[in-house]
């Protein structure tokens, strides 16, 4: 018998029914909605980067630069140790008669050892590590370029460098002015003619955008503008040591020195023509020395920044100290810049009226740039940080005066100076500055802020200096938590104290403040004597 055949039922409902559901799912999705807001947004916002209009920006990423250097050596490190460790297991296993009879007991003293090493490289000074990279650098190089930065070619030599590179009598000193298109073409030409009676000058300007050979595979972004790629004095600086190679007829080491961001690493980038060293905004980035083999016969070493010497000024503090190495106060640091630059000129610069204080200048500043803190008020402290970040950076405009007459430094003489330039083509080097000169496109006189250069920046070389100041600073702070205490349990003693009812008789009496007034002025004499032998620190090597 044939089957009926089954209609499906029909999805026709009511309008009142439709309309009903409707509502009912209008209401559910509301109070889904509810119940997220109040739990809170739990899909993480993407991060929309530091915006262009943010007042310190340039702070912003040298932070996030150096956090993340930080990140990739802690990275490196980790490695190293995991290969080691892969080695000596492959080691001990190739030797099984070196194996030890029990495997807990050499597993406790590796990790001992690793501990010992990783506490002592976490206590270590970070600024005695860099005295021995640099010492390491100058005693592997027979040539040593010391890097200056055009805008202060003065203050970025270091003198006790440079004698200890003289007293070597083997190497030679070579100065390189790099970021030569920040200061006007006169002042370049005007220091080249000044540095070359001591020494080789090369004009550099190195190049800002580079292929990084360890991210070759990434995708291509938007390619820069083609200013930032050229890079001037290559050739003339190349063909300088090639010709002093084949003088010497060997392959030779060159060494690069020089203060916190002058451009070493970018030197070495653009004669390498690829990202080999690590480059970025924040000051002393480099820590270890790194050699980077140009061709066959020369190679190129990098080394980490120069120490500055407390004993400078105020100005060189402010511009030769890394932030990643020692704390700098904006403040202070942006008011002993703004002290030395030309007055109308840093008003022209700024677009601000005129001031008569720094904090004032800060003010005023914070105001045009939109700088402000809670309530209103002008953030003076950010506008310093501003001010102290585009002085210590890369595309600030700038340049000083040089010196009208020629002095040589004290370590300097004829026959020293020809020692220098002894098995270097200076003829074709002066022809290539020329065309290095003519080629930069520097900025006008007048938009060019002037800026009065003290001195030579000192430079700490020895690691016995940084031991023998915190033995100081030691010595000094307990003499004075002792002269505190003392003051304290006197004055607890004066309180403390009781009229007696017999009184010494009157010979006494009058020869009681006679001894008091004497032990005391033997007891100041020996705290004074005690604290001139702790201050008496030899500081002669330093040229003020």
């Amino acid at each position: 018998m044939k089957r009926p055949k089954l209609k499906k039922a029909s999805k026709r409902m009511t309008c009142h029914k439709r309309y009903k559901i409707q509502k009912k799912i209008r209401e559910h999705h509301r109070k889904l909605r509810k119940e997220a807001k109040k739990q809170g947004r739990k899909k993480p916002r993407k991060d929309p980067g530091v915006p262009n209009s943010a007042p310190f920006k340039e702070a912003v990423l040298r932070e996030a630069e150096l956090r993340k250097q930080r990140l990739e050596e802690l990275k490196q490190q980790q490695k190293l140790d995991r290969q080691k460790e892969q080695e000596k297991k492959r080691k001990l296993g190739s030797n099984p008669g070196a194996r030890p009879s029990d495997g807990e007991p050499g597993k406790e003293a590796l990790g001992q050892c690793a501990a010992k090493n990783k506490a002592k490289s976490r206590k270590q000074n970070p600024k005695k590590l860099h005295c021995q990279e640099l010492k390491k650098v100058i005693a592997a190089s027979d040539v040593v370029l010391e890097v200056l930065d055009a805008r202060d070619p003065l203050g970025c030599r270091c003198p006790q460098v440079e004698e200890a590179i003289v007293q070597s009598q083997q190497k030679r000193l070579v100065l390189v002015l790099n970021k030569s298109d920040l200061v006007p073409k006169e002042n370049l030409e005007g220091w080249l003619n000044y540095l070359k009676q001591e020494l080789p000058t090369v004009v550099f300007r190195a190049s800002a955008s580079l292929k990084d050979r360890g991210k070759m595979s990434e995708v291509k972004k938007k390619a820069p503008p083609v200013k930032n790629k050229i890079c001037f004095g290559k050739d003339g600086l190349w063909k300088l040591l090639d010709d002093f190679q084949k003088t010497q007829g060997k392959a030779i080491q060159v060494g690069v020195i020089g203060f916190p961001n002058v451009g070493k690493s970018s030197i070495i980038n653009s004669l390498k023509q690829e990202q080999v060293c690590n480059v970025g905004v924040s000051m002393g980035l480099t820590r270890t020395m790194q050699a980077v083999p140009l061709d066959k016969q020369v190679t190129i070493i990098d080394s980490p920044s120069l120490i500055v010497s407390p004993l400078n000024s105020s100005t060189a503090l402010a511009l030769r100290t890394p932030a990643s190495i020692e704390a700098v106060k904006p403040l202070e640091a942006a008011s002993a810049i703004l002290s030395q630059a030309d007055k109308r000129q840093v008003v022209l610069k700024y677009t601000v009226p005129d001031y008569k204080t720094p904090v004032e200048f800060f003010t005023l500043l914070a105001q045009r740039r939109g700088l402000h803190q809670k309530g209103g008020s002008p953030n003076v402290e950010g506008a310093a940080r501003l001010l102290w970040s585009e002085w210590t950076g890369a595309s600030f405009g700038y340049h000083c005066q040089p010196p009208a007459s020629w002095t040589p430094p004290p370590y300097f003489n004829e026959s020293t100076v020809a020692d220098m330039k002894r098995g270097f083509d200076l003829e074709e080097l002066e022809r290539n500055n020329a065309h290095s000169i003519q080629a930069i496109r520097g900025p006008r006189l007048a938009s060019s802020v002037l800026f009065q250069s003290p001195c030579m920046t000192n430079g700490i070389l020895e690691e016995k200096v940084f031991e023998e100041s915190a033995k100081h600073s030691g010595r000094k702070q307990k003499m004075e938590d002792e002269g505190m205490d003392s003051d304290q349990e006197s004055v607890d003693g004066n309180v403390n104290e009781k009229p007696s009812d017999t009184s010494p008789p009157e010979e006494v009496r009058e020869s009681l403040p006679e001894e008091s007034t004497a032990g005391e002025q033997s007891a100041r004499s020996s705290i004074l004597d005690k604290t001139e032998e702790d201050d008496a620190y030899d500081f002669s090597t330093d040229y003020v």
